[in-house]
């Protein structure tokens, strides 16, 4: 634990920002308002336009995440269907980059998994950062203790507030275990140690603002196909922590709940999940390009030439 304070304190020390931040990929400064700061875009901000979004499937592999077991058909040869959150966050995940790529083709689309292979927490944020992507967003389904609740909600990195997501982000972060010499990689950080999580007070994320504004732009689509949105949270996940880019993770709802975990798993509901992320992907990219605006220099209409009369 000691060992992994001293990590993330120098990491912390070499990202923390002196006179601005950087959101979106273009400097905006620090302004004091009447009652709280306010984030306002520099006069002089250079032209910004949104070209690369990283989708990431969460799990995959020997990693097969949260699971649910649905029984269907409508025979008396009804079978129970184990439903695995690694394929489910695949099916998503290439669904949606599909949707992106053909509402917006000048965006380059760059998956962290296109298949069932295991990818590592932190190999997944740097092909994030490798791609220099403009956004990173993480599909994931989400799990109950035996509690009937029902929901979608979207995280940013950050201190959590509750206990619930305290557990969101160990079961989501337990991924570590299974990585080879996880104990070296992550400076020994324990992902089930409730104490391990404290440092996350320390962490200054350069680009929560825009994260902030994603997430909510996706819970709000979710209540517009009749989703019932648990919220925008903050905790502390080992894969947004390393991402140098605005970047959420999306828990499309709870797998184990019977009702919710068909709908999640079928083609309808992911149909639905997916138009409703790319709407507000769109919305997102609105708010945040800065496209200069090219101002049409008016000219003196030429003179209209008088025919002579031939008489």
């Amino acid at each position: 634990m000691r060992n992994f304070i001293l990590f993330l304190t120098t990491t912390i020390t070499n990202l923390l920002p002196t006179q601005s931040i950087k959101t979106a990929n273009f400097n905006v400064f620090l302004t004091e308002g009447k009652d709280k700061k306010t984030l306002y875009a520099a006069p002089t901000a250079p032209e910004y336009r949104l070209k690369k979004v990283v989708i990431d499937a969460g799990h995959g592999g020997h990693d097969a995440g949260c699971s649910g077991t649905f029984t269907v058909g409508k025979t008396k040869d009804k079978k129970s269907v184990i439903h695995y959150e690694k394929n489910n966050t695949l099916k998503m995940a290439l669904l949606l980059g599909t949707k992106i790529k053909k509402k917006f083709p000048e965006i380059e689309v760059v998956y962290t998994r296109t298949k069932d292979v295991f990818v590592e927490l932190d190999e997944r944020a740097d092909i994030a950062n490798k791609a220099k992507a403009d956004l990173f967003i993480s599909i994931h389904c989400n799990s109950t203790d035996g509690n009937p609740v029902q929901g979608t909600e979207t995280y940013t990195l950050g201190l959590h507030k509750k206990e619930a997501n305290l557990r969101v982000a160990k079961r989501e972060n337990a991924s570590i275990l299974l990585e080879k010499n996880y104990k070296q990689k992550y400076a020994n950080f324990d992902p089930l140690s409730t104490e391990a999580y404290i440092i996350f007070n320390l962490i200054q994320n350069n680009y929560l603002e825009n994260s902030v504004r994603f997430a909510q732009l996706v819970e709000n689509q979710m209540e517009t196909i009749e989703r019932t949105s648990l919220g925008v949270k903050q905790a502390g996940f080992m894969v947004l922590k390393a991402t140098a880019m605005p970047s959420v993770l999306i828990e499309t709802g709870f797998l184990n709940h019977h009702t919710e975990g068909l709908y999640i798993s079928d083609e309808k509901g992911q149909e639905k999940l997916t138009d409703a992320i790319l709407t507000a992907f769109q919305k997102y990219k609105k708010e945040v390009e800065i496209i200069p605006v090219v101002e049409k220099k008016e000219t003196e209409p030429k003179p209209k030439k008088i025919k002579k009369n031939s008489n």
